[in-house]
């Protein structure tokens, strides 16, 4: 593994992480009101075409922060349902 891919790695884990506590925070609270809908509809949207482009080109770090961030926004999309 080169130093770059660790780059990612860490960048992946930084921005990966940033989505916890706001899923944590609707879990708990049982409340999205403040969550929009199409903007998670559309972040989701992209971290699939992220997670693809990262099996392509076979990156580790692009496939576990997508595949990682994908379920959050997935979690949070169904909470929000929920919640309504």
């Amino acid at each position: 593994m080169g130093n770059i891919e660790i780059v990612g790695l860490v960048a992946a884990t930084l921005t990966t992480s940033a989505f916890v506590p706001q899923v944590y925070k609707a879990f708990k609270n049982k409340s999205t009101k403040d969550v929009s809908l199409t903007m998670y509809t559309v972040f989701l949207a992209g971290t699939i075409l992220w997670l693809i482009y990262g099996i392509n080109i076979q990156s580790l770090s692009v496939i576990l922060a997508n595949g990682i961030t994908s379920l959050l926004a997935i979690l949070m999309l169904m909470l929000k349902i929920k919640y309504k």
